[in-house]
Parts: structure tokens; C-alpha cells; sequence
């Protein structure tokens, strides 16, 4: 099992492997780099896909300390380190999203573009805050959890009674005290909507119309990042990755292809990078 190794954590990714152009993702708050299992079958190998689980997820191992997702955003770049990547496009679900963007006002070097799926630059609303705090109150009540696991899979992914069953066993199972620093990562979030203007790179902005993000939030994230491109999935909910995979692969892959250079994808044909003659 693969782990990138941050001052007080290690974060695990899977890595799909191959020679072209790395897509790292983030995934959904709750959730892991299972969300993703769609998008690396459909991309790779012309994509190399990584997904990786943020701090109190998944298999990433953490002290259970408080962080932001600037952390996370270093936590992206120490996998990209770990893979010896300089350069990649980075992305992902909600709280992955919120990463992403914060990677990319660290280090526009390292990022050649962005995902952004059922995300937004602000700050937690009152509305959200009170209606996580209530439910993270009732969370640890052994009685309860059944009924929020379930109310939470209904949120997150909808109608899917498949991927709801799996995720609610999920999440019955694991110790509820894991996640504690990431709700308050997740909450306590800082708004970067004034910064937005500062990031060049190429954007995909999609929005699942049944998402918990403010329709006027992820408006301004489109609009605020220089030439995105904005899709929305209607009737969808935030885990639009794996409800909907055949609308988010061809929406991702005609990003990727227009922003990563032909000369850095995967060719089919022979099984390496096309090799691009000198004109010189």
C-alpha cells in the first residue's frame, strides 16, 4: 500500500501507474480514493490516475492533530514528490476541490490545470455550520448513527441504493472520533474567493445540480477562475464521480486532452509517449 511521507503524516494514494500525464484527485469529505475507481478504468493508461486519501480518511495515517486545507494542499504536493512528478493536473471532489485550489496559489508551477467537482472558493455559510454541527453531535450517539449514516448517504450520493448500501457499512464500521480534525478543517475553511483571479491555469468547474454547494458559490467560482469551463449534472448529488461516470469521464477527458500538450499523453499504439522530432 502506497504512502507519501509529510512531517506528521503519511498519505496514501493509488496510483494507476503508466507513463502519461499524472490527474491527481482528491475525493469527497467522508468519503476515500475509491470515489475515483471510474474515472482511472475509464482514463488510463493515456492518463496516469492518482487518488489519494486526505488526513482522518481512508488509509492515510495521521495524528489526529488539527489542520487546513492548506495542509492538504502540501499533503497533494508531497504525493506528486513521493511519484517524482513536477507537474500535473490536480482536482477533485468538494473537499478535494477546496484542496486543489489551495495547491494551486502554493505552487502555480506544479499545476497544469484543474478539476473542480461539487466545490466552491468560499467559507463555510451559518446554515452549513449549524446543520454540521448538529448532526457531528448525534454522530458519536451509538443509537443515532444508522439513521445519519443513512441521511448522510442520501445527501451525498442520492438515488444509487447500490453505492449508498456500501457507504453506509462503511461508515458504520469506522471509529467516529477519526474524522473530528477534518470536520474541523472542513468548517473552519477560509475564503479565497479574492484570490481566485490569481490562479491561470485551465479549469473544469462541474456542478451537480443536487450538490450542497450554493448555486451562486460555484457561479463565482467559475467566473472568478480565467477561461474554465463550467458543466452541469442535473439531478446529480455531490458524488457525481461515481453516480455518473459516463458524463464526468467525456467531460474530463476532452479537458485533459485540450490541456495537457499531445507530446506528454500516452500513445496507444506503441505503449510509450509520442516522441517528438527536434525542428531544429
Amino acid at each position: 500500500m502506497p504512502f507519501a511521507r509529510a512531517i506528521d503524516a503519511e498519505i496514501h494514494y493509488e496510483d494507476s501507474g503508466g507513463t502519461g500525464p499524472v490527474v491527481l484527485l482528491g475525493h469527497e469529505f467522508c468519503m476515500d480514493a475509491t470515489m475515483f475507481v471510474a474515472q482511472t478504468a475509464a482514463l488510463a493508461p493515456e492518463f496516469r490516475v492518482v487518488a489519494w486519501d486526505a488526513r482522518g480518511h481512508g488509509h492515510t495515517r495521521d495524528e489526529g492533530l488539527p489542520f487546513t486545507y492548506w495542509t492538504a494542499a502540501r499533503d497533494a504536493l508531497t504525493v506528486l514528490d513521493q511519484l517524482g512528478v513536477e507537474r500535473a493536473v490536480i482536482g477533485g471532489t468538494s473537499q478535494g476541490g477546496f484542496s486543489a485550489l489551495r495547491t494551486a496559489l502554493l505552487a502555480p508551477d506544479r499545476v497544469d490545470g484543474l478539476v473542480l467537482i461539487a466545490t466552491e472558493a468560499h467559507g463555510a455559510t451559518e446554515e452549513e455550520l449549524e446543520s454540521a454541527h448538529r448532526f457531528l453531535d448525534r454522530w458519536h450517539e451509538p443509537g443515532a448513527r444508522r439513521a445519519l449514516a443513512e441521511y448522510l448517504a442520501e445527501w451525498l450520493i442520492g438515488d444509487d441504493d447500490w453505492y449508498r448500501d456500501i457507504w453506509v457499512r462503511r461508515w458504520l464500521i469506522r471509529n467516529p472520533l477519526v474524522s473530528e480534525a477534518a470536520a474541523g478543517c472542513l468548517l473552519g475553511r477560509d475564503s479565497i474567493v479574492h484570490r481566485l483571479n490569481e490562479i491561470r491555469c485551465p479549469a473544469l468547474v462541474i456542478h451537480p445540480t443536487r450538490a450542497g454547494i450554493p448555486h451562486d458559490h460555484i457561479q463565482a467560482l467559475a467566473a472568478g477562475l480565467v477561461g474554465s469551463r463550467y458543466l452541469e449534472v442535473a439531478d446529480a448529488h455531490q458524488a457525481v464521480t461515481m453516480t455518473h461516470p459516463e458524463v464526468i469521464n467525456t467531460a474530463l477527458r476532452a479537458f485533459l486532452r485540450d490541456t495537457v500538450p499531445p507530446a506528454q499523453r500516452y500513445n496507444p499504439t506503441t505503449g510509450n509517449l509520442p516522441i517528438v522530432q527536434s525542428t531544429d
